[in-house]
């Protein structure tokens, strides 16, 4: 098992206890090119709360071991979704990690305060650590995501030292999750407000448009296969799958 599975499970095994989640859907993945196994695409979840997407691939002609969580919260929730992506390719090692802003971040100072600025510290002493050289995304990525989002290529010693950054960020969610966020901290949204946001935001971060990783993902799987994973994360926890 590389370090990247290993962290990956770890956080995925970690939020399923936390949370009392149940496995929903369970997909073996096979290889477009060989039909060979590759992997699996999972969603675990409660009713009426969390689901967790989580997809694994280990492509050893490609030299590939890519693993992928997102834990998304209702849509009618504020709360902050949260996602790992753990990669070994090759020798080197990449991952992103980060909660996804349920309202506009620039219009919404007080739920900034509330849901992100406690990560500051974990996230400053992150880029300070050995090892790790930033991630290529274009703006258009950034921008989807949130200011605290880490996004590296790293190491082997580089990518094993991120393990309590990935913690903190994992265990701030899970307080998030427990404790609510305050109506003052919200302005105002409603609902159907976070609801539409949420659609709008998964379709363009999950869009082949905006994250060129689908191409690959096409050529790994095929397209069928791509886009029912494309699916998966835009509908999770929007009363679709």
């Amino acid at each position: 098992m590389s370090q990247a599975q290993d962290l990956c499970d770890r956080t995925v095994d970690h939020i399923t206890e936390a949370l009392g989640l149940s496995l929903l859907h369970n997909d073996h993945l096979t290889s477009a090119m060989d039909g060979s196994d590759v992997g699996s695409h999972r969603i675990l979840g409660i009713e009426g709360g969390v689901q967790l997407v989580s997809v694994g691939m280990t492509v050893e002609q490609f030299g590939l071991d890519s693993h992928m969580m997102f834990a998304f919260t209702p849509a009618s929730s504020p709360v902050p979704h949260f996602t790992l992506d753990a990669v070994l390719a090759g020798p080197h090692y990449a991952f992103h990690l980060d909660l996804i802003p349920r309202l506009d971040p620039g219009a919404n100072l007080a739920y900034l305060d509330h849901c992100f600025a406690p990560l500051t510290e974990a996230h400053d002493a992150c880029l300070e650590l050995d090892g790790l050289t930033p991630a290529h995304l274009s703006p258009r990525q950034w921008q989807l995501m949130s200011a605290w989002m880490l996004a590296h290529r790293a190491d082997e010693p580089g990518f094993a030292s991120i393990t309590p950054t990935v913690d903190a960020y994992r265990d701030h969610w899970l307080s998030l999750l427990s404790l609510g966020i305050p109506d003052s901290a919200t302005s105002g949204a409603t609902p159907e407000s976070l609801a539409a946001r949420d659609a709008a935001n998964r379709a363009a971060i999950f869009s082949p448009d905006v994250d060129p990783v689908w191409a690959r993902v096409d050529q790994l799987l095929g397209v069928e296969v791509s886009q029912g994973i494309q699916a998966s994360l835009r509908n999770a926890s929007r009363g679709n799958v």
